[in-house]
């Protein structure tokens, strides 16, 4: 009853606005065409990256294991998130417009919410994963047995996906009075918000306060397992076990760093150091940065990865 609410009333809150306007990255032409290219280029390098990791575990048999289970799915995630906002960029930056429709704008926060929140979901997985997998290796088959991680893939994916239409059905649902114009390359709660009426995104608060808990909650999960997992490998007493347990761990340690780093920077940053060149800095730090570099952390540093991939590559010359 209450989504269908909000759903009645994003259709009222759009029959005043056909569309928002995106913010630019460039003032001229020539610039706009010069980002068009820029972001061609990391757009290209992330759909190599992540399809290369994709189409290995899927054809590499010794790959189907619980932790390249979830790697497949985290690069599923990272096509969908960086897919979802940087084409229409680069199609501004080529036309050279701003425009981008309301219905347009919905589904770009519902699918960017919906896939970083079921990333977020799926990091925390992954550690567990990580988790079992050298604190309770015994126990690994039976803990994390292919039903188990289907079920826990689809708990990260059903969570997304309900926590998005309860951001966007309540976002949308305000009513909207300060123009058109959004502060971003793409769009966000925070930029929207800032079109509502006054004080009428109070109402929002509750939905924030339970994404922030939810993404608390994940932190200190993962936090926690890490913390066993580095007691447990320093009790293993030779350098080459340490080794290989560490070289599990470190690519989704890494990612994980970057995901909460870029994330925090961008979220609680000092509103005295802010400007509109910052906040394009910032979103492309957290939205288009990580699903471009993770695919190049995994292949350098799991080296059964990189065997594999190296493998299909020269198999297919």
């Amino acid at each position: 009853m209450v989504l269908h609410t909000g759903w009645q009333q994003m259709s009222n809150s759009s029959s005043s606005i056909s569309q928002f306007l995106l913010l630019p990255f460039a003032d001229t032409g020539e610039l706009q065409l010069l980002y068009f290219w820029h972001f061609l280029g990391i757009y290209l390098a992330a759909l190599l990256g992540n399809g290369l990791i994709i189409i290995t575990i899927a054809c590499d048999h010794r790959l189907h294991t619980p932790m390249y289970f979830f790697l497949l799915n985290l690069s599923v995630l990272d096509l969908g998130c960086i897919s979802n906002t940087v084409p229409k960029a680069m199609a501004n930056s080529l036309w050279d417009t701003r425009a981008i429709s309301y219905t347009g704008c919905v589904a770009q926060l519902y699918f960017f919410l919906f896939l970083i929140i079921t990333e977020l979901c799926l990091l925390t997985v992954m550690a567990y994963d990580r988790y079992i997998a050298i604190c309770h290796p015994l126990h690994y088959g039976t803990l994390l047995g292919s039903r188990a991680c289907v079920h826990m893939g689809a708990a990260a994916w059903g969570g997304g996906f309900l926590h998005a239409v309860l951001h966007t059905a309540n976002t949308f649902s305000l009513p909207l009075c300060h123009g058109n114009a959004v502060d971003q390359f793409f769009c966000e709660i925070p930029q929207i918000l800032k079109l509502s009426c006054s004080d009428a995104y109070l109402r929002e608060i509750a939905v924030i306060v339970v994404g922030a808990c939810l993404s608390c909650g994940c932190f200190v999960f993962i936090v926690v397992s890490y913390v066993q997992i580095f007691r447990a490998v320093l009790r293993i007493p030779s350098q080459q076990g340490q080794h290989k347990a560490f070289s599990t761990c470190l690519p989704h340690l890494a990612v994980v760093s970057l995901f909460f780093s870029t994330a925090v920077f961008a979220n609680l940053k000092p509103s005295s150091i802010s400007s509109l060149f910052l906040e394009l800095a910032l979103a492309f730090l957290y939205s288009v940065f990580p699903p471009t570099v993770n695919p190049l952390i995994y292949s350098m540093w799991n080296q059964e990865l990189k065997d594999a991939m190296w493998n299909l590559i020269t198999g297919c010359f």
